[in-house]
């Protein structure tokens, strides 16, 4: 008889990570449950959030009766992951820190401890994603010889793992996986990546699980949580004042404590003006942050965009973007946005 599949979930004591620690359970794995540290952070109440939200996962792997481990990754979120967030915003740029976690933490860290520390046949989370494989095929992956160097590279892009949409496109979180490489995705399951947000609530609520059921939705970015984000910045960062101007006759509307904690499209607080302005452009020398009123106005929009380092899922460029040097595609640069469809050129 074949021993179950152990498969190891991230549980950030929320509803999504508990369901999906449900439903492998149910599908007759050996599941281990292992919350990630990666902050300290204190609340408005001086509570640490993260102990809680411990609280809550160890809650879930006794009502699930399943082992529970407990990790800390706060130096390397530190190092990999809020570091960097500093030095891009310092550079004018506005980073996506949830997409360098993924790629740096859950899906690299936290992706080796459950392999080579607990044993795991699988990872999985609770994210609303899928990839091309099915179960059976991840488990695979385990006995699966590859080959090495120059034939490794061929094997690997001609099997190349698939991060697909999941069933909820609103909840959809395939942004938010962008950056993680094939060794992780060929190893993790999504076992919410068919589901709804609702249908998935209705799960907990007949699981016993009404204690990750009632909290509330983690939104933006985890280290900030409830606090002011200039001010959060401005500990890290040196402030640099500037000023704010119109992009349509260069007159001075306001000042501003520094360009880098404005992002291009972004509505400015400017004070003492009824009427809303947006960042058309920000000059990094002279720290100045030049503003257009109304959201269509004509030099909020461009038709061009440049990017550096693209990180190709399957590791190779598309064929067609080989062959042709362009190619039709759909792009988004922010969560929940719509896509757009546009054409990639290759440089």
């Amino acid at each position: 008889m074949q021993a179950a599949r152990h498969v190891v979930v991230a549980l950030s004591g929320g509803v999504d990570s508990a369901v999906a620690a449900l439903l492998l359970r149910r599908r007759g794995y050996q599941v281990t449950g292992v919350f990630m540290k990666n902050w300290d952070m204190l609340d408005e109440h001086g509570v640490c959030t993260a102990d809680r939200d411990c609280e809550d996962a160890y809650r879930v792997c006794q009502i699930l009766d399943i082992p529970f481990h407990q990790v800390s990754y706060v130096k390397e979120y530190w190092n990999d992951v809020f570091s960097d967030f500093l030095s891009e915003y310092e550079k004018g740029r506005t980073p996506n820190p949830d997409i360098v976690c993924n790629k740096h933490i859950k899906f690299s860290c936290f992706f080796h401890y459950a392999v080579d520390n607990l044993g795991a046949d699988a990872v999985a989370t609770g994210h609303y994603a899928r990839t091309s494989l099915e179960d059976e095929e991840v488990f695979q992956q385990k006995h699966m010889r590859r080959p090495e160097g120059l034939f490794r590279n061929r094997f690997e892009v001609r099997n190349a793992v698939k991060l697909l949409q999941a069933a909820d496109s609103f909840k959809d979180q395939t942004f938010f996986l962008s950056q993680v490489s094939q060794d992780a995705l060929r190893r993790t399951l999504f076992p919410l990546g068919g589901l709804t947000k609702d249908f998935v609530k209705k799960i907990a609520a007949e699981n016993r699980l009404h204690h990750v059921l009632q909290k509330k939705e983690s939104m933006g970015i985890c280290f900030v949580g409830k606090r002011n984000f200039e001010n959060f910045i401005l500990q890290y960062l040196q402030p640099r004042p500037g000023k704010f101007i119109s992009i349509e006759d260069n007159k001075v509307l306001g000042t501003h404590k520094g360009w880098f904690l404005y992002t291009l499209g972004q509505r400015a607080k400017i004070g003492g003006l009824r009427e809303p302005w947006y960042v058309v452009e920000k000059d990094g020398t002279k720290g100045d942050v030049f503003v257009a009123p109304r959201t269509d106005h004509p030099a909020l929009y461009r038709d061009l965009l440049r990017t550096s380092r693209v990180h190709w899922i399957a590791e190779e460029p598309p064929t067609a973007l080989v062959r042709d040097k362009m190619m039709e595609c759909h792009f988004r640069f922010r969560h929940q946005m719509a896509l757009v469809c546009r054409f990639l050129q290759r440089g």
